[in-house]
C-alpha cells in the first residue's frame, strides 16, 4: 500500500471498503487522482498500433472498475449515513463523474478501437462475455452521442451532467421532507388501536430525541403501522397528508423542499437528450437496452393487464366501501381510511392480521431461515463473518460458500430504519466479480432495508410483508454474487436488461408463502414454536386479499411513468399532475384527494434509474411467476430444478439475452398464466 493509499482510504483497493476511516474530505482528492490516472491511461492505450482485448478493452474495463470501487462506498454512505458534509462532497463530485463518463462514451477514438477489435480475426476467439461487452459498448457509444456532430455532442454532455445533479437533489428533497415532520403524542388514549410493537417503536423514537411520550415519523415502519391501526381518524388524516405531500407545493411543509420544478426540468432534459440522438422521446431511447423494444409493446402489455385487473380492483374497493359503511358507519371512505379499514376487513374475512404473524417472524429466525432456503435450493452455505468494518453497529457481514468450499460472494446486511437513511429497500454492488492474475475477485453486495428495529431487548419482529421484502432484495443479491462471469461489464447484474433484472428478486418472494419454507424462517421469538397451522391457513387464504387493487396501483405507476417519458411534452401547458390524473381516470379504482402529490416523491422514476422502466416490475413478474411454476411442478426444494435456475439465470449475468436464458431454464417462452393465478386474477 502506498503512502497516498494509507492516507486516503478510498484509494485502498486491496480489500473491503474501510468504512471506519472514510471521511467526506477524502472524496475529492481520491476522485482527482483516479480520474487523472484514468485519463492518462486512456491516452496511452490509444497510441497502440494494433487493438486487441488484452491490450485495449481489458485495461479500460479495469480502470473503470477501479473508479466504481472508489465511488461505491461514497454513494452508499450518502444513502445510509447522510450528513451535510458528505452530501456536499457527493454533490460536488457527481457532475465531475458524469462529465468523465460522457467524455469516454463520446470519444470517437475509443469507438474506432472497439470497432477494430470487433472486425479483427481475433474476435472469433473471444469468449461470449467479451463479445457481449464489445457489442454493448458499441451500442452505448451510440446512445451516449459518440456519433453526434461536435455541437450536439457538447450539448448532450451538458444535459447528462445537469441530470445527475437534478436527480440527486430530487432524492435529497424527499429525504429532508421525510425527516422534517413527525407526530408527537403524549396522551395514551391517542394510541388506541395501535399494537404494542408500534407503541414501543414510537416510544423508542421519542427517547432518541430526548422526548417524552410517543413519536411517529414518515419512515416506512412507523407510517405504515400508524395508518393501519390507529383509531384516531383525524390523526391518520394528518399523517397521510404529511406523507403524500412530501417535497411538494402542498401539505405542512408546502414549498420548502418542492420538487415541482425539478420534475419538469428532469423531464425536459431527458426529452432533449433523446431528441439529440434521433429518438422521438425518452422512452424510445431507454428501451434500446431493454427486453421490450417499443413503447407500444410496453403500453399494450400494461393495458392488457389493466383490462384483466381493473374489474377485480373495483370489486375489492366496493367491498371495502360496503364493509366500512355497514360495520363502522363510514359514509365516505377517505384515503387515510384505506389501510385502516382494509386491515379490519381482512380480520373480519380471514380472522388474520399481519400483527398475528409478527411474533413468529423474529429476525433471529427469518435471516438464518432465508439462508437455509438458499442452501436447500443451490447447495450453498452462508455464515456471518465477524470483525468486518461497517458504517453502523447494526450492520452485519456474511459470506457465501459452495459445497466445494469456494467463496462465491460476500454481503453487508443493513436491516433497520434510522435517521439520515434513505427510505425503502435495495441491493447495490460494492465489488464486482472478475478474474485477475491473482485469481477471482469475489463479488460483494450491500443489502439495505428499513424495518422496525429491535425494541425493549427483544429481537426485531418482522411482518410477513417485511419478510417478503427481505427475500426480494436477497434475490437481487444472489444475482450479483453468484455470477460465474469473469468480466465486470456483464458479471452479476451488470449488462442485464433493466426489465429482466427483477426476475431473481421477485422469484425469491415465492418461498415466503410455502409452508415448508416458512417452517425454516419462522419460530415464535419467545419459545421457537412454528406458525400454527390455522394461522398459516388464514394467512394463505388472505394472500390475494385486495390483489386487484394492488395490481392496478402498480399499473397506474407504470403507465404514468411511460406516459411521462413517451407522450408528455414538458414545454406544453399540461402539468405532470394532469398526466397522472388522466392515467388514474383510465385504470385506477382509488382516487386520492386533490392535494396528493405522489409524483413529488416518486424517486424510482425521478432519481432511481427506473425512468421509462417502472413497468419492469410487472414485466419481470410474468417471468418470475412462470419460473416458480416449474418448482411447483417439481417440488419447491427440488435441488435439480434449483441448480438449473442457478446455472441458467443466476450465474449467467448479462452474457446472453434474458429471453434466451429464460427459455433455457423453462424450456419455452413465458406465459402470463402463472402471474394471473398467483395474483388471484385467473378466470
Amino acid at each position: 500500500m502506498t503512502e497516498t493509499q494509507t492516507q486516503n482510504p478510498l484509494l485502498d483497493f486491496a480489500g473491503l471498503p474501510r468504512f471506519g476511516a472514510i471521511r467526506p474530505e477524502h472524496v475529492t482528492p481520491a476522485l482527482d487522482q483516479v480520474l487523472a490516472e484514468n485519463r492518462a491511461l486512456k491516452e496511452s492505450l490509444l497510441t497502440q498500433a494494433a487493438y486487441a482485448w488484452d491490450s485495449f478493452a481489458q485495461p479500460l474495463e479495469d480502470m473503470n472498475e477501479r473508479l466504481s470501487r472508489l465511488w461505491s462506498p461514497v454513494s452508499h454512505l450518502n444513502a445510509v449515513m447522510n450528513n451535510d458534509a458528505l452530501r456536499q462532497a457527493y454533490n460536488e463530485n457527481l457532475p465531475r463523474l458524469s462529465e468523465y463518463h460522457t467524455e469516454l462514451a463520446q470519444d470517437e477514438r475509443l469507438v474506432a478501437g472497439y470497432k477494430r477489435i470487433a472486425e479483427s480475426p481475433g474476435f472469433a476467439g473471444l469468449t461470449p462475455a467479451q463479445k457481449k461487452i464489445i457489442a454493448n459498448t458499441l451500442r452505448d457509444f451510440r446512445l451516449a452521442g459518440a456519433e453526434l456532430p461536435p455541437d450536439k455532442k457538447a450539448r448532450f454532455k451538458e444535459l447528462q451532467k445537469e441530470l445527475v445533479t437534478l436527480t440527486s437533489k430530487f432524492s435529497e428533497n424527499v429525504l429532508d421532507a421525510t425527516q422534517a415532520w413527525d407526530l408527537r403524542l403524549s396522551d395514551e388514549n391517542d394510541l388506541a388501536g395501535l399494537p404494542e410493537t408500534a407503541r414501543a417503536m414510537a416510544r423508542q423514537a421519542a427517547q432518541e430525541k430526548n422526548l417524552g411520550g410517543w413519536r411517529f415519523t414518515l419512515e416506512g415502519p412507523s407510517f405504515i403501522a400508524f395508518m393501519t391501526y390507529a383509531d384516531r381518524r383525524d390523526l391518520r388524516q394528518s399523517m397521510y397528508q404529511a406523507y403524500v405531500t412530501r417535497a411538494s407545493d402542498q401539505g405542512p411543509n408546502a414549498g420548502k423542499w418542492d420538487n415541482s420544478e425539478l420534475m419538469a426540468r428532469i423531464l425536459r432534459l431527458r426529452r432533449e437528450a433523446a431528441g439529440l440522438l434521433g429518438f422521438a422521446n425518452y422512452a424510445e431511447y431507454a428501451l434500446q437496452t431493454r427486453m421490450a423494444k417499443t413503447v407500444s409493446e410496453v403500453t399494450d402489455f400494461l393495458n392488457d393487464l389493466a383490462a384483466r385487473a381493473r374489474p377485480a380492483g373495483r370489486k375489492d374497493y366496493e367491498e371495502l366501501e360496503r364493509f366500512a359503511r355497514e360495520t363502522h358507519g363510514v359514509e365516505r371512505l377517505e384515503a387515510w381510511d384505506l389501510a385502516y379499514y382494509s386491515e379490519k376487513l381482512q380480520q373480519a374475512k380471514y380472522r388474520f392480521s399481519q400483527e398475528d404473524v409478527r411474533p413468529y417472524l423474529p429476525e433471529t429466525r427469518v435471516v438464518p431461515g432465508m439462508f437455509a432456503v438458499v442452501e436447500r435450493l443451490y447447495g450453498l452455505t452462508i455464515a456471518e463473518v465477524k470483525g468486518v468494518e461497517t458504517w453502523h453497529p447494526d450492520v452485519r457481514f456474511y459470506e457465501i460458500r459452495d459445497n466445494a468450499g469456494e467463496v462465491r460472494g460476500r454481503f453487508y446486511l443493513d436491516l433497520y430504519a434510522r435517521a439520515n437513511k434513505r427510505d425503502g429497500a435495495w441491493m447495490d454492488d460494492c465489488i464486482a466479480r472478475k478474474r485477475t492474475q491473482q485469481g477471482v475477485q469475489v463479488p460483494v453486495a450491500y443489502l439495505t432495508c428499513n424495518f422496525s428495529p429491535p425494541v425493549n431487548g427483544r429481537p426485531a419482529l418482522f411482518t410477513h410483508d417485511e419478510a417478503i421484502t427481505l427475500f426480494h432484495e436477497f434475490g437481487h443479491g444472489l444475482h450479483h454474487l453468484l455470477t460465474r462471469v469473469d468480466f465486470t461489464g456483464v458479471a452479476g447484474i451488470s449488462g442485464v436488461a433493466w426489465d429482466a433484472v427483477e426476475l431473481p428478486s421477485q422469484f425469491m418472494e415465492n418461498w415466503c408463502w410455502e409452508r415448508a419454507a416458512l417452517n425454516l424462517v419462522s419460530g415464535h421469538y419467545q419459545n421457537g414454536a412454528p406458525i400454527p397451522d390455522d394461522l398459516y391457513r388464514k394467512m394463505y387464504a388472505a394472500k390475494n386479499f385486495q390483489s386487484g387493487m394492488q395490481f392496478v396501483r402498480q399499473l397506474e405507476f407504470s403507465l404514468f411513468d411511460m406516459r411521462l417519458h413517451a407522450d408528455y411534452d414538458p414545454d406544453s401547458e399540461k402539468s405532470v399532475q394532469e398526466v397522472l390524473d388522466q392515467v388514474r381516470r383510465e385504470v385506477a379504482v382509488v382516487f386520492p384527494p386533490a392535494y396528493n402529490r405522489f409524483q413529488h416523491s416518486f424517486t424510482h422514476v425521478f432519481a432511481g434509474g427506473y425512468a421509462a422502466g417502472y413497468y419492469s416490475y410487472k414485466w419481470a413478474e410474468v417471468l418470475s411467476a412462470d419460473a416458480f411454476s416449474k418448482f411447483e411442478e417439481n417440488g419447491i426444494f427440488d435441488r435439480a430444478t434449483g441448480l438449473e435456475f442457478l446455472g441458467h439465470i443466476l450465474e449467467q449475468g448479462g452474457v446472453r439475452e434474458p429471453m434466451e436464458l429464460f427459455v433455457a431454464f423453462r424450456g419455452r417462452r413465458p406465459t402470463i398464466d402463472a402471474l394471473l393465478r398467483h395474483s388471484g386474477l385467473s378466470a
